[in-house]
């Protein structure tokens, strides 16, 4: 959320000043001569104005990029924006001596990144001339786990089963295969020499932004195993691959921009100068595989990829791995137009599982969780193996265990992610993993995990541990095929809405499940690295690469046709038990790529959010249109019906009915919202509109909300240790709250709470966006025996939570920290 400065802070240091100027003799007189203050620039995201460590934000300019000046009808030039940029950085040069402007943007944003010390960040929102300021987070690749490097007898042609399952052969055979399309992949860089690859880059094969040079190489082996990188090159193969793994445009050109660096990890300003440089070296469509945990529309990554857009660029991006809670998407994917991915995960047979151990110990919570194939999964069918603690599954717990040919028992936490306990089992020679949790509920399936792995109970997984310690170590499986899943959505895979647009998110899905792509190997001698990955990283470039093929199919279309044609072919996704997913779980659905291609009508944009609805007497209503293309050598005439479920009484949608459209042509088609919120409880709708041309339907999604949104009430808390025993409690309260509690725990390394402590304080009508809470580390009202003023020992680990409520709705979060 935006706002224009740390309003705790701020508002303290006015207390103090109110405070002294009531010592002075303050008068009525003194306030009648006052007047109103000039606004400060925006300050969007967390910045810790306590801290003298040097930090790095993005300054963005009132003055507009070269591209938001053409498409807004404003005269700009570079000689004029460089001029200006200049002048504002001078006058941060005299207000921060210290500020070292190490990037500048100019095209589809217009600032520059800067360090300086976090303390003097206020410093800059005072600077004429400046929007806004941004934090310059860290961004991550949006893969699950390290993926499964695969033996040459694991290959497939067509990445296994997803450029099929999409109907990207069935383009291939049509005659699009990418040709002539140039698509950026703006990631950890890409092995460009990988023989899969070797075709598709160029003499210029794009620009690494970590080293600062023109070799956008992945990052290579290292002392460090966690320092190399695979994922840009996995990433590109998926898009345009054409040897032994044939990606969904296999003729497409590519360009790599390494804005990631070591262990897949980067930050704002290098991903902006990426969009920036992919937009200016040409590129027709881009890739973001990558993201943070920040659900604002108006980050400066979104920005930037919003103006790629109007410059004519499709830009595509992940939508996060954070399902599968709803206001989980992050930025970029949160763009408004950039085209969002959600993950789906490919039909399979689903499976029955029981276990038992020696001594006629039974399970009843075991259940599949996942596996590399059904072969492998039949395997350990009717067989009986030893069982082995292995703690959490981290690499370090196997040493000293012999797990080869045994099954590893592992508990859920430490950070660590299924499939890399899974991976680490394997690597130490397991044939299969038993993981339980390690609170109450269960674990969700986590398809693709490389052994055959059974997930049970917290319950039943400590009964496994007790008969081990009875010496029953031999664990029997019996396994049998329950029926046939369809394509389904993959649990991790994030959900919108977006905060404050309230707009759908994900806009499309496609297949992020086991995906087999290119890798490097480092290895002249043997090229030939292929892996399976999962994630929303692996998504989107199916969706990148069907975006080559359309531009291809349609060199003229811009990228909202693009866009629209993707969603309003998309087909519709159910869960394993029939249920259709909402809106913001599978966007408009799965791509049909072939559909896409040959679609005679367009419809944009592809969703519809309707907004708040607030009016608790009477009807509200609220106005909408969108642009129906009628593609075809024909005029057609539409109708359109709009459906809103058991809601419909309440909701009332009209818009133009038996439209026509010539030919070749365009009508916008207004959309009357009418909503009697009095008999809707506080939610959210959705519902969809039926486009019909006489011959074929095709069905837009559109959500609204009825009172305040149910967005997090507290989405983020941090803890920073000051010194001196004094801490800065840093919260995240979207829309404020009417009131805040802070509460302690002792916890463990994990951040799994151990005991309640007590309570820190309540705070009233906090402001929307981030705040700061000064502590002095003291529990005010303790509990459990916990005195009041109990100042907290150090050398423990601790969970601070804030629970926030605002408008009949509370939530909480946490962050665990070690006291030092």
């Amino acid at each position: 959320m935006t706002k224009k400065y740390s309003r705790f802070f701020l508002v303290t240091l006015v207390f103090l000043l109110i405070l002294s100027s009531m010592g002075a003799g303050a008068s009525a007189a003194n306030k009648a001569e006052s007047k109103s203050a000039v606004d400060l620039a925006n300050l969007v995201g967390n910045i810790n104005f306590s801290s003298s460590k040097t930090t790095s934000v993005i300054v963005e300019l009132d003055e507009p990029s070269l591209v938001e000046a053409k498409h807004k009808g404003k005269n700009q030039t570079k000689a004029n924006l460089s001029k200006k940029r200049n002048q504002v950085k001078a006058d941060v040069s005299n207000a921060v001596k210290s500020a070292k402007v190490n990037r500048e943007y100019d095209y589809v944003f217009s600032g520059f990144a800067v360090e300086l010390p976090a303390n003097e960040v206020p410093a800059l929102l005072a600077v004429s001339g400046v929007k806004a300021v941004y934090p310059d987070v860290t961004y991550k690749v949006t893969s699950v786990g390290k993926g499964e490097l695969l033996s040459k007898d694991e290959y497939s042609p067509n990445m296994f089963a997803s450029a099929p399952h999409i109907g990207a052969n069935k383009a291939w055979d049509a005659g699009f295969t990418g040709k002539g399309v140039t698509v950026a992949v703006i990631d950890t860089g890409a092995d460009y020499t990988h023989p899969d690859l070797k075709h598709a880059f160029g003499d210029y094969k794009g620009y690494d932004f970590v080293d600062n040079d023109n070799d956008p190489q992945e990052t290579p082996r290292t002392s460090n195993p966690d320092d190399e990188t695979a994922h840009g090159t996995h990433v590109s193969g998926t898009v345009a691959a054409n040897g032994t793994i044939k990606g969904v445009a296999p003729e497409a050109k590519l360009l790599a921009y390494r804005v990631l660096g070591p262990g897949g990890s980067g930050t704002t300003k290098n991903v902006i100068a990426g969009i920036e440089r992919a937009v200016q070296d040409g590129a027709d469509v881009m890739n973001l595989s990558l993201g943070n945990s920040l659900n604002d529309p108006d980050y400066a990554t979104s920005i930037a990829l919003d103006w790629a857009m109007a410059e004519g660029v499709v830009a595509v991006t992940s939508n996060g791995n954070s399902g599968p809670n709803n206001w989980t998407v992050g930025s970029p994917g949160t763009s408004r137009d950039a085209i969002s991915v959600g993950a789906t995960q490919l039909p399979y047979n689903e499976y029955k599982s029981s276990i038992t151990t020696t001594g006629g110990g039974s399970y009843p919570s075991a259940k599949v969780m996942g596996f590399p194939s059904d072969e492998a999964l039949l395997s350990i069918n009717g067989k009986t193996y030893d069982f082995v603690d292995v703690g959490m599954g981290a690499p370090s717990d196997f040493v000293g265990k012999d797990v080869r040919g045994k099954v590893a028992l592992i508990s859920r936490g430490a950070g660590i992610a299924f499939v890399d306990k899974a991976s680490a089992a394997k690597a130490a020679g397991a044939v299969a993993a038993i993981i339980y949790n390690n609170t109450a509920g269960e674990i969700v399936m986590v398809p693709g995990t490389v052994i055959p792995t059974i997930r049970t109970t917290q319950e039943d997984g400590q009964k496994l541990l007790a008969e081990l310690a009875k010496g029953n170590n031999k664990v029997t499986f019996n396994i049998s095929k329950a029926g046939e899943v369809g394509e389904t959505m993959a649990d991790f895979s994030s959900r919108g809405p977006v905060n404050s647009t309230w707009m759908i998110k994900p806009d499309v899905s496609a297949p992020g499940v086991n995906i087999t792509s290119t890798v490097p190997t480092h290895d002249p001698a043997n090229p030939y690295g292929y892996a399976s990955y999962q994630g929303t990283s692996m998504a989107s470039p199916h969706v990148a690469g069907t975006a080559a093929l359309l531009l291809q199919a349609h060199p003229d279309w811009d990228v909202q046709n693009v866009k629209a044609a993707l969603m309003n072919t998309a087909e519709e996704l159910k869960d394993a038990k029939g249920n259709v997913y909402p809106h913001n779980t599978q966007g408009a659905g799965s791509i049909r790529v072939l559909d896409a291609i040959t679609t005679k009508t367009l419809a944009a944009p592809g969703s519809h959010s309707f907004g708040t609805f607030f009016k608790n007497k009477g009807k509200q209503v609220e106005k909408q249109q969108f642009t129906i293309k009628n593609l075809s050598k024909e005029n057609k005439t539409y109708s359109f019906k709009v459906n809103m479920g058991e809601n419909s009484n309440a909701i009332k949608v009209s818009t133009s009915n038996n439209l026509k459209v010539n030919a070749g042509k365009s009508q916008s088609v207004n959309l009357n919202v009418q909503v009697d919120a009095g008999k809707l409880a506080q939610g959210y709708y959705e519902g969809t509109i039926t486009i019909s041309d006489g011959t074929a339907t095709f069905d837009v999604p559109t959500i609204l909300f009825v009172q305040e949104p149910d967005y997090p009430r507290a989405e983020y808390v941090g803890v920073n240790q000051l010194g001196d025993g004094q801490f800065e409690i840093e919260g995240l309260f979207p829309g404020g709250a009417e009131s805040v509690e802070l509460f302690v725990y002792l916890s463990n390394e994990a951040g799994a709470p151990v005991g309640y402590l007590g309570d820190i304080a309540v705070y009233e009508d906090v402001a929307p966006g981030y705040t700061t809470f000064a502590w002095d580390g003291k529990i005010a009202v303790g509990a459990n025996g916990i005195p009041n003023d109990f100042k907290l020992p150090a050398g423990n680990y601790y969970n601070v939570y804030a629970y926030a409520t605002y408008k009949g709705q509370s939530n909480t979060a946490g962050a665990n920290f070690l006291l030092k």
